[in-house]
């Protein structure tokens, strides 16, 4: 290949745009792509790490000419190489915007058991709170009468349960951001407590118990049948969809007749579906965390499923709280 077959180095575009006096090009020029560079003149450059170096023996580009296709060689010296695009590497697994993936959200097992470690830690926290709150509203007698007097106060409560609830389901920024996920989780934690507390202070001491331990029963029944069950429920996320729609609108139509008059069947046919549902939708929670399902939590969403676990169980024991209390008129 000729000399004039690659493009001109930085001296010979230098002068082919400003020519020097004279003419002509430099007796020093460097030959082109033959150097220790590459095509680059061996003029160390500041801020080069590479400049003034010998060549390496194991650098497939040094000492070689410069490439027809190659944007770097034959360049003159200290240009800037074009920026290349940053394509991020999204792990395999990981959760969509929504908190759900459709494969394994697990790349390992400690990874799995990690995030199950922490999101149980959170929810026996919330659940030893809820469970202090409700000791205090039925073994203290005058807190129980007090709260009844004022219902205001269970409805302040119920707002800031609402609100927050809205807010750490629906809003990835604060239920992903720590610390403000924990704290509007102990928020929420403390609101339904109240709340669960100030329904309790209705019933007797012996209800509440009873309610309490079939609570613990069925939590620990359905959570070791999800771990050991080869049953999918994730797959049924449609189903579930319907089903607290129906519980939601059994609900709504339950307090509109019982504001106008009591109807103990229809009282209790609410109580059992909902105790039956949310049940389920214990079961459902609990194998989106476990993973390794057809749907499951990402490992950065464990506000979330501490959130949703809790809300169960606790839905679960108000609802047995009240065929409990029927049962014993």
């Amino acid at each position: 290949m000729s000399r004039s077959d690659f493009p001109p180095g930085y001296d010979d575009s230098r002068l082919l745009s400003n020519p020097q006096p004279g003419g002509g090009y430099p007796a020093s020029a460097p030959p082109y792509g033959f150097g220790a560079y590459g095509g680059q003149p061996p003029y160390p450059q500041p801020n080069d790490p590479y400049r003034g170096q010998p060549p390496q023996p194991n650098d497939p580009y040094r000492g070689q000419p410069p490439q027809p296709n190659d944007p770097y060689r034959g360049q003159p010296a200290g240009y800037p190489p074009p920026s290349l695009p940053v394509i991020p590497v999204i792990p395999s697994g990981l959760g969509d915007d929504e908190g759900f993936t459709t494969t394994d959200g697990f790349e390992s097992t400690s990874v799995r058991h990690s995030f199950i470690r922490k999101v149980y830690l959170i929810l026996s926290a919330q659940l030893l709170v809820t469970a202090a709150v409700v000791a205090v509203f039925t073994f203290v007698e005058p807190v129980g009468v007090y709260v009844r007097k004022n219902p205001a106060i269970y409805w302040v409560s119920y707002a800031i349960y609402f609100v927050t609830h809205i807010v750490l389901v629906c809003c990835k920024g604060p239920r992903r951001r720590f610390p403000w996920n924990l704290i509007l989780l102990a928020i929420f934690t403390l609101a339904l407590s109240f709340m669960t507390g100030n329904i309790a202070s209705y019933y007797s001491t012996k209800a509440v118990f009873l309610a309490l331990g079939i609570t613990v029963v069925v939590c620990v029944a359905v959570t070791v049948f999800c771990f050991q069950t080869k049953v999918d429920f994730t797959k049924c996320a449609g189903f579930f969809t319907i089903l607290g729609i129906v519980v939601f609108v059994t609900g709504i139509i339950t307090v509109i007749v019982l504001s106008f008059k009591y109807v103990p069947w229809l009282h209790m046919l609410y109580a059992a579906i909902g105790a039956i549902a949310f049940t389920l939708f214990l079961a459902y929670h609990t194998q989106l965390l476990i993973g390794n399902r057809k749907l499951s939590i990402s490992p950065e969403e464990y506000v979330f499923a501490a959130l949703s676990l809790y809300v169960d169980i606790v839905q679960i024991f108000l609802f047995l709280l009240q065929i409990i209390g029927f049962a014993e008129r």
